[in-house]
């Protein structure tokens, strides 16, 4: 089945906007979901659409790197941001009129072959809010803005999905039934939760999976079943490792979603750095995460590309945590199959919520602090 993308060409400065494209499909489509080679936009789209742009903040860069502009054909591009959702200061930026709702780093998610970030919301405007302390949902319009911003596949496998209870889950899952970009890692059972998303670019099939490790209301009421919606959860990593599995047998690049690690902790635990070893002697390329609200490390576990920890990026507050504010896009190229270069675009959170681009004394920090994240990861330094 066929899922038009909402996606825009690659153009690396003096972008205005696209065109948003319906498709059908069914939670985050098929096995097999195609994409013409090339920056090309996938079938449906506007091939000749520019990525936006935005005013940028003191400090903020007006072009943000671009990682792999110059990668010889054959070698695929993979941007990935951190925890998203319309709360707050953050409401506006779901009408951000000529801007995207993340500002110009939007350029950054946009140069690369394919994007994603984790929805960090329900998708509802009902339902009776959960016995927890936060609460975040956002309207299905949600979605079409974050294709404008440069994002082609989200993750709601995570603690915040169904925060309004089983009509807000009903909601969420009527909203992805037929997404302009595909959501993974939720699903009307568990099957559907842990199915891959697939696609092709420059001839290679890419496979994105997304679970949640965190121990919480959403994983012990609503974990995806047999017969039972909800996300699809790693508190036991059988079905998820499986499908890693299953997805490198469809595909060339299989990266997973992860939602796990302790809130304000800038080192990855010791569930995630299990899990991590599972998934990636599963056939991971890459096993990629958010939810501590902070950076974590990010290197290489034998072939697969780790990154535990992207922290916040559109956020409604500033979290208890020193350092919750820098943020940032990290870009792989993936080529034979492998990491072959990780690139760093640093951005700091702004009074809006906003991620913005650095530059200078600012971006040297957040870049420095990042890399020397790793050594209570394990891992060794990525390529660059």
């Amino acid at each position: 089945m066929h899922i038009a993308i909402a996606r825009r060409a690659r153009a690396l400065a003096g972008a205005v906007g696209l065109v948003l494209v319906a498709g059908c499909g069914l939670l985050g489509g098929s096995d097999d979901d195609s994409k013409s080679g090339g920056n090309a936009a996938p079938a449906g789209a506007d091939a000749s659409a520019a990525a936006p742009g935005g005013p940028t903040a003191p400090g903020a860069s007006e072009t943000p790197v671009v990682p792999g502009a110059a990668d010889p054909a054959g070698t695929i591009t993979l941007a990935f941001a951190g925890d998203v959702h319309f709360n707050e200061r953050t409401v506006p930026r779901l009408n951000a009129g000529a801007d995207t709702a993340l500002g110009p780093i939007s350029k950054t998610l946009a140069a690369a072959d394919l994007a994603m970030v984790n929805f960090e919301s329900a998708i509802t405007e009902r339902g009776t809010p959960e016995a927890k302390t936060y609460h975040f949902r956002a309207p299905a319009s949600a979605l079409p803005v974050l294709a404008k911003s440069g994002v082609d596949v989200v993750s709601m496998a995570n603690n915040h999905a169904v925060d309004y209870g089983p009509v807000g889950l009903q909601d969420s899952l009527a909203a992805a039934k037929n997404p302009p970009i595909p959501v993974i890692g939720i699903g009307p059972d568990a099957a559907a939760a842990y199915k891959p998303w697939i696609t092709e670019v420059k001839g290679v099939k890419v496979a994105f999976l997304a679970a949640s490790q965190v121990q919480d209301i959403t994983n012990q009421k609503y974990a995806a079943g047999p017969g039972k919606p909800g996300i699809a959860s790693a508190l036991k990593a059988d079905q998820l490792v499986a499908a890693v599995k299953t997805a490198k047998a469809k595909a060339n690049v299989v990266v997973v979603y992860m939602h796990w690690g302790i809130e304000g902790d800038k080192c990855p635990s010791a569930d995630q750095k299990g899990l991590a070893k599972k998934l990636a002697d599963a056939g991971a390329t890459a096993v990629v995460g958010t939810h501590a609200h902070v950076m974590q490390g990010a290197g290489m576990l034998g072939n697969t590309y780790v990154d535990y920890g992207f922290g916040n990026f559109l956020w409604y507050g500033t979290s208890p945590y020193p350092n919750s504010n820098d943020t940032g896009v990290t870009t792989l190229t993936i080529g034979g199959g492998k990491v072959v270069k990780e690139a760093f675009t640093p951005a700091s959170v702004d009074s809006r919520g906003v991620p913005m681009p650095q530059t200078g004394a600012e971006a040297k920090r957040i870049t420095d602090r990042r890399d020397g994240l790793r050594p209570c990861t394990g891992l060794a330094a990525a390529p660059e």
